[in-house]
């Protein structure tokens, strides 16, 4: 296997980094969304009495404890209680907007590993031809059959390694975006609900809003 890798050519050289770094993108994402999933859900469970009974200092410790993005969203709602609900909603998708590059963070990454692998795998059936074509015309009508078809295999093998990247990064990319997206609209879902309720206690205990 690493023979025919190495029948490439040089243009295998960055190829075998897109791979790299496309691995290590998709690893980190993967475990980043999984600790989110975890994370939000352990976190709603403990805020969600402690809210219902107007503990809102206890909450606002919760959130700061929490790496959850879920934590600065119902942070941003407990610090400006005292406000009107519009006003509320407002603070927490401005804090929703603050954690979107976070959610996103190497996505675009990982989408542009998927485009320059599909080139670069197509560089290499470029230069493969031309030095197909140097050797026919260096060496007669049929050529010579050995430095012939190293530079036939040079030009299929960058194809298909390129494409054996492109492919599995192109997936996850929209994976990831989906994923994101998704994310961002269950956490405003998620602190819409609670919103009317910080909103409620808020003004019933007449406590003024803090600056974030």
């Amino acid at each position: 296997m690493f023979e025919l890798l190495l029948k490439g050519g040089p243009v295998m050289i960055p190829i075998g980094l897109c791979a790299l770094a496309a691995t290590v993108i998709i690893i980190e994402r993967l475990l980043f969304f999984r600790a989110v999933n975890r994370d939000d859900s352990r976190l709603l469970t403990a805020v969600r009495p402690v809210i219902a009974r107007g503990g809102f200092e206890e909450a606002a410790s919760l959130c700061d404890k929490s790496e959850s993005p879920l934590a600065r969203l119902l942070r941003a709602g407990i610090e400006y209680r005292g406000l009107s609900e519009g006003d509320v909603k407002e603070a927490v998708m401005n804090a929703a907007n603050r954690e979107v590059p976070r959610l996103e963070r190497f996505i675009t990454a990982l989408g542009t590993i998927a485009n320059i692998s599909t080139l670069l795998g197509l560089f290499g059936t470029v230069t493969g031809n031309i030095r197909a074509f140097g050797v026919l015309a260096a060496s007669g009508a049929m050529g010579n059959p050995a430095l012939l078809a190293g530079a036939i295999a040079e030009a299929l093998v960058t194809t298909a390694t390129g494409l054996a990247v492109s492919i599995p990064a192109a997936i996850f990319y929209n994976y990831f975006v989906t994923r994101a997206n998704k994310t961002i609209v269950e956490m405003e879902s998620s602190v819409g609900d609670l919103v009317l309720v910080i909103v409620a206690r808020g003004r019933s205990g007449g406590e003024a809003p803090r600056a974030l």
